[in-house]
């Protein structure tokens, strides 16, 4: 349980969005007023996409990041340290070599969290490739429901995406997950999105819906579990049945920034 109240922070915060990460401490490589995304998702807790990016740029000085983290006390009870933020971390040139201070740093685990636009790319495979958990979005079977939920840069393309996380899977060493949000326009295909689940072959699937405020209503959970169903011979687990660890934050303003609440 992380239990730390201060407000100096301004990459590091906790906890992150997944209840699938126990007590999760953060790391925002972007941290910028506006969020920085391939993608405009139709359910984004941090609302809608000014600006696409697809560059990889330097947008946080690493040093920046291992000065907040050795301001905590070194035995914090973490579970994971989880690159996420305002947007797409692998938009981050410097995520590797982050990823490598961390580790260097710390013992802790490390997750990253991302919407899988840019896993067609080497220098992204590579490192993603340095984490020791990697959850990967997916929420579409074709490029008509990709554009319907995701609403991605017109240079972002779902076959490279498919492409990007097949490769990345027979790759990669660590624990791979595929991280799905359901939601009303693309829970009828349910079954066809299972099936190229089956053919990336993750370590675990999480079968997600909206739970946080946004323009997109939930699903409820009888609704998730005949979804789940669909997906019954693989390694699934849905938000309602997420063990859901009570933590606090160690900024309070920028963790809620992080959750769109700023």
């Amino acid at each position: 349980m992380i239990k730390i109240k201060q407000n100096t922070y301004k990459y590091v915060y906790g906890p992150v969005p997944s209840w699938r990460l126990g007590s999760s401490l953060g790391i925002d490589l972007l941290s910028q007023k506006s969020k920085i995304c391939t993608f405009d998702c139709i359910y984004c807790q941090l609302g809608a996409t000014k600006t696409y990016s697809n560059q990889r740029i330097a947008y946080v000085h690493v040093d920046d990041i291992l000065r907040e983290l050795r301001s905590l006390p070194p035995k914090i009870p973490i579970d994971f340290i989880t690159f996420s933020g305002r947007g797409e971390p692998t938009l981050a040139s410097n995520l590797g070599i982050a990823v490598k201070a961390v580790k260097a740093l710390r013992p802790d685990p490390i997750a990253i969290i991302t919407n899988s636009s840019t896993m067609d790319r080497a220098s992204v495979q590579e490192d993603l490739s340095l984490a020791d958990f990697v959850i990967a979005k997916l929420d579409a079977f074709s490029a008509e429901t990709f554009e319907a939920v995701n609403k991605p840069s017109d240079m972002i393309h779902f076959e490279n995406v498919v492409k990007g996380l097949l490769k990345f899977r027979k790759n990669y060493n660590g624990k791979f997950a595929l991280q799905i949000m359901f939601t009303e326009e693309n829970k009828k295909y349910a079954g066809k999105i299972a099936s190229l689940s089956r053919k990336i072959a993750p370590d675990e699937i999480q079968i997600n819906t909206p739970l946080r405020s946004c323009p997109v209503p939930p699903l409820s959970e009888i609704e998730l579990m005949d979804i789940k169903n669909h997906f019954a011979d693989l390694n699934v687990i849905s938000v309602y049945e997420g063990n859901k660890t009570y933590v606090e934050p160690i900024s309070d303003s920028d963790t809620l920034k992080r959750r769109g609440k700023v």
